[in-house]
């Protein structure tokens, strides 16, 4: 049967049904698979149109989230896909997603997601018409766009040539000027070395912002107050500009003090088009890197998002930009907005633009790539509700705010069941977080009719999310929802320092919620003791008559506290006293599951994750974000126990631990040398990251443990002194 009249015979179907139809029918299958992405139903304002030309097969040149996301608008219109991967990544689930793949590679980026020989030859061997990059990688690489050119192969993405203009921040800064853009005070030029830099710094006024010129993604930057950081700044960012792009240039502009870091979506067709999606408040950062996003932004006017946008589609047509791209700005206190640069690629927080203008930002693109002109004009662009974005990651938030951990994920469970959630992930139950590759999990979504609505929903979606077998950051990003600046919108890219000055050190509870921490932790010990005690009188009574205490005296033992309690068990519940308060745990809670829906006092109900009950009273649990270790005793164990001495801790100002996992790219110290406090000794490197680790006291070298390029575990030992 002819296509046209095949769909003819389903114009009564849904548009999801016909678009799997469609695929299924391009696949040669006569079974119909009805699934789609997660999400779907917002793409409301330019739906696929299943008549519209496209291509037959796509190749992602990515991996993880990003990968699967394409995939899935991919199979929406009707396009097989192709995956590349990595020895390592050859069971992941971008892999399973895709209708083929192709390994590249071994485990590090260079050898396989970096190597355009290879994945030009994985697109010349399945006859793939396009490539979709993602973002990343080869995402923002011309040469990589110029190869497939030759080939005849569509880059579903911009041109190299604007590619170009915008990936060299001095060039970009020169185009945003010839389009009126307003642009950052600076220095227009390559920086030669540390003492150049200091001279220029000082010319242009400190602070100043150290950056890679071909840098992105917030590696290759830093922050410069003083000479001497100036002069450490230039080594560190020179030596990641040059691990993460192979570019080592270095430029130099005016910090803006206390900006907001906010951004505007641009869409634009190879007919000259061009619109703005509204913008992306993306000021809550670590490492100049993004933790926590939000469309709109609470900050600015309708004066200024038109400003700003028109600026943004005036730089977009100025270079003759076609795809998705995005125009960033830093934002003072008095909305004057000065441009930062152009990433000519999808941002990882494009979900959120999606949410509240329901466009397909990935359908878009595509249909760009394929030579459509945009259907949609900046009429079209509406502001529907308020959505979120927290970037979950494989990370420590508890040390400068997100080092990275490693490990596999020997739990996982998204909380779509609740409502108006996304999540974008490339993970699942059994996955690998590994060193290699960057350390997110996912890009956790949340919508709402306003911000209150949103940050309300995010928060629950956060307590509903099992992690287990990494440590990551979901402590951080629940506090930063509930804390007073956020929720009032007073932020800036100095957020986490000014509200986190010492770091961050977990939740840090109230006196309220101490009491119903600890109630929810002696209703826990109870209900786990009174089915210990039923499962043993089934074992040895057969009569089943074993006799189950009323009432429980108990001490709890958390965050440095010991608080007595006692337990009164009703048939529906625990009635807690703490301290002369009472609070009421239904009992309908079950000790099975890893999530715990506790009902308090008849008037809320607290998501709390039962992460390990173990013996002697050990539970860990997480509340409000935060995993507490604590022990549940009675209070003669209590009384033992307090009259066994505390171990001893062992001095670790001589030694030099790894905070993560990563390779030791380089070490300043060999056994021997006398070196001063704050003296650096060697240089880990994470995800592309450069971290450097110091001497914490005076001393003589006693042993260096690691060479240069050996791979590390968190906490091992790196150097020793005497």
């Amino acid at each position: 049967m002819a296509l046209p009249v095949l769909l003819q015979g389903f114009q009564g179907y849904s548009r999801l049904f016909r678009a799997a139809l469609l695929h299924n029918y391009r696949r040669g299958y006569r079974n119909i698979n009805t699934s789609c992405c997660r999400g779907c139903s917002i793409y409301t304002t330019d739906p696929i149109d299943l008549s519209e030309p496209t291509f037959d097969k796509i190749l992602i040149a990515n991996r993880g989230e990003i990968a699967c996301r394409v995939m899935r608008t991919a199979r929406k219109m009707g396009i097989r896909t192709v995956a590349i991967h990595s020895d390592v990544d050859s069971n992941a689930p971008h892999v399973k997603l895709a209708d083929e793949a192709v390994c590249v590679g071994t485990a590090q980026a260079r050898d396989s997601y970096l190597r355009m020989d290879r994945i030009i030859q994985a697109i010349q061997d399945t006859g793939a018409q396009a490539v979709h990059p993602g973002y990343g990688f080869l995402s923002e690489n011309a040469g990589f766009v110029e190869h497939l050119e030759k080939l005849g192969v569509a880059f579903i993405g911009p041109s190299a040539a604007a590619i170009t203009g915008m990936g060299d921040k001095l060039e970009s800064k020169r185009l945003a000027m010839a389009a009126n853009v307003n642009t950052i005070p600076g220095f227009d030029g390559i920086v030669k070395d540390a003492d150049d830099c200091v001279g220029i710094a000082g010319q242009i006024g400190y602070p100043v912002m150290i950056k890679a010129s071909a840098g992105g993604g917030g590696k290759g930057m830093r922050v410069a107050w003083t000479e001497t950081e100036a002069r450490e700044g230039f080594r560190l960012a020179q030596q990641e500009a040059a691990s993460s792009f192979g570019d080592d240039r270095i430029l130099l502009e005016k910090f803006v003090d206390n900006p907001r870091h906010i951004e505007i979506q641009v869409l634009g067709d190879k007919q000259g088009n061009a619109i703005y999606l509204n913008e992306r408040e993306c000021s809550i950062q670590r490492r100049n890197q993004k933790v926590i996003e939000e469309a709109p932004s609470v900050f600015l006017d309708d004066t200024t998002r038109a400003a700003m946008g028109e600026q943004a589609v005036a730089l977009a047509k100025q270079i003759g930009y076609s795809s998705a791209g995005t125009v960033e700005f830093l934002v003072d206190s008095k909305r004057n907005f000065y441009f930062l640069e152009m990433n000519t690629r999808l941002q990882v927080e494009h979900p959120i633009t999606e949410y509240i203008t329901g466009v397909d930002l990935v359908h878009q693109m595509i249909r760009v790539a394929k030579g459509h002109t945009l259907k949609l004009s900046q009429s079209d662009i509406g502001i529907r509700g308020w959505a979120i974005e927290s970037r979950v990651y494989a990370e420590d938030p508890f040390k400068n705010f997100g080092l990275p951990s490693i490990g596999r994920l020997s739990q996982y469970q998204e909380p779509l069941h609740l409502p108006n959630v996304r999540c974008d992930s490339g993970v699942e139950e059994g996955s690998d977080i590994s060193i290699y590759y960057d350390p997110m999990i996912c890009k956790l979504v949340c919508h709402g009719h306003d911000r209150k609505e949103a940050i309300e929903r995010s928060i629950k979606a956060l307590d509903a999310y099992v992690i287990r077998g990494v440590t990551h950051n979901i402590p951080l990003l629940r506090d930063i929802l509930t804390e007073s600046k956020f929720i009032s919108g007073d932020i800036s890219t100095n957020y986490l320092p000014e509200v986190y000055p010492d770091g961050f050190k977990g939740k840090q509870l109230s006196h309220r919620e101490q009491i119903e921490l600890c109630a929810l932790l002696a209703s826990i010990h109870v209900k786990d003791s009174e089915r210990s005690r039923v499962f043993t009188g089934s074992q040895h009574n057969t009569s089943n008559t074993t006799r189950i205490p009323s009432n429980y005296s108990l001490v709890a033992v958390f965050a440095g506290l010991e608080i007595p309690c006692t337990v009164t068990c009703t048939p529906s519940s625990y009635q807690v006293n703490v301290g002369g308060e009472t609070v009421t745990v239904d009992k309908n809670f079950n000790l099975a599951t890893p999530l715990i829906e506790a009902n308090i006092d008849d008037n809320h109900q607290e998501t709390v994750q039962l992460i390990n009950l173990g013996t002697a009273g050990e539970i860990r649990i997480r509340y409000k974000g935060t995993a507490f270790q604590s022990r549940v005793l009675t209070d003669s164990s209590h009384r033992l126990l307090s009259r066994i001495p505390e171990k001893p801790k062992i001095d670790q100002s001589k030694q030099v631990l790894s905070p993560m996992p990563g390779l030791v790219k380089s070490i300043a110290c060999k056994a021997g040398d006398m070196v001063a406090e704050g003296q650096e000794l060697c240089v880990i490197e994470a995800m592309k990251m450069q971290n450097s680790l110091a001497a914490a006291a005076s001393g003589k070298v006693k042993a260096v443990n690691v060479k240069e390029g050996e791979t590390v575990e968190e906490e091992q030992v790196l150097v020793e002194l005497e």
